[in-house]
């Protein structure tokens, strides 16, 4: 069964909270007691889901203390709240704790974190986040996830943690913003996706598409630009190729201009578009086989992000 998605990694939550081994959330276990040779327990322990010792995970619990015969086994008699602990050396002189493994623990937090995000944001935007092409999440949701994660983790310790409420704002901003469509995400049609979006394929000169004009008469596309001719501005050659009915520009579905002369005016580009290529300086010049993708939405697809909101009104007549 596909489970729900977790926005920010380990990782990328480290570096949204740098604190973050701080806050493990580990307690010590003390009071411990001598009940046979080698077993030792801990009464009014609370509830114990993981033991360590000295730091070290002591793994799965055993079924019950009885079953306690080798170093390091133990059990939690939830019943009574008594914690079992079988070693040939005291945990008088060691480090006792009770608590969750932390890789675990962290997992558990972040995707705690990724449904209170999805909660958060308005219901016209996606139920669950989508991944852009490359597989990974608007850095505004990564981000967003990850303060929402590092406040929850912190006000487990300190409700009143004034780091913790400065997280916590700071992720309602990108929320609010979002919510209100001062952002977009990279999966929205934005007012403007019908002019195109420029991106670096292979990127090797000094000329390259610098703007574009008009708006986008089809629906979607990843229309293909490609330098033939190497060369400065007046020599150099582009061709562009867009979708059939197989494949996307990108993928040489149907070319649409073949060996055009680069100009650095406004030329032709593919369904009432036309792009614009500039230098780094007045002798730059174009590379072969140098690539760009321009992602483009028709102008008539329907505006993802926007400020502006539509609810539906009625008459009632008394």
């Amino acid at each position: 069964m596909a489970s729900a998605p977790t926005y920010c990694t380990h990782k990328e939550l480290k570096r949204v909270f740098p604190q973050l081994d701080e806050f493990d959330q580990k307690k010590p276990v003390y009071g411990w007691v001598e009940v046979t040779t080698n077993k030792y327990a801990a009464h009014d322990s609370g509830i114990v889901t993981q033991l360590f010792a000295n730091g070290e995970d002591l793994g799965a619990s055993q079924s019950a203390h009885t079953d306690l015969n080798v170093e390091g086994e133990w059990f939690y008699n939830s019943a009574e709240d008594v914690l079992y602990y079988y070693s040939a050396s005291s945990p008088l002189d060691k480090l006792m704790e009770a608590g969750e493994e932390f890789t675990a623990m962290v997992t558990q937090y972040r995707g705690d974190a990724s449904r209170l995000l999805d909660s958060f944001l308005d219901p016209n935007l996606s139920r669950e986040q989508l991944k852009d092409k490359s597989g990974n999440y608007d850095y505004l949701i990564v981000r967003s996830a990850a303060l929402i994660c590092a406040s929850l983790m912190i006000k487990t310790n300190d409700p009143t943690s004034e780091m913790a409420n400065a997280y916590m704002e700071e992720a309602m901003g990108y929320v609010d913003k979002l919510n209100n469509g001062e952002a977009a995400l990279s999966y929205q049609n934005t007012a403007d996706s019908s002019k195109g979006l420029v991106r670096d394929v292979t990127y090797t000169g000094t000329v390259r598409p610098v703007d574009t004009r008009g708006h986008y008469a089809g629906t979607y596309d990843l229309i293909k630009i490609k330098i033939t001719t190497g060369g400065a501005i007046g020599t150099a050659k582009y061709s562009v190729w867009v979708k059939d009915g197989d494949k996307l520009g990108m993928n040489e579905g149907s070319q649409v201009i073949t060996d055009e002369v680069v100009n650095g005016d406004y030329q032709s580009l593919a369904g009432g578009l036309q792009i614009r290529f500039q230098g780094t300086n007045f002798d730059s010049t174009a590379a072969v086989n140098d690539v760009w993708e321009v992602e483009v939405m028709g102008w008539s697809e329907e505006v993802d992000s926007s400020s502006l909101k539509n609810i539906r009104m009625t008459r009632k007549w008394q």
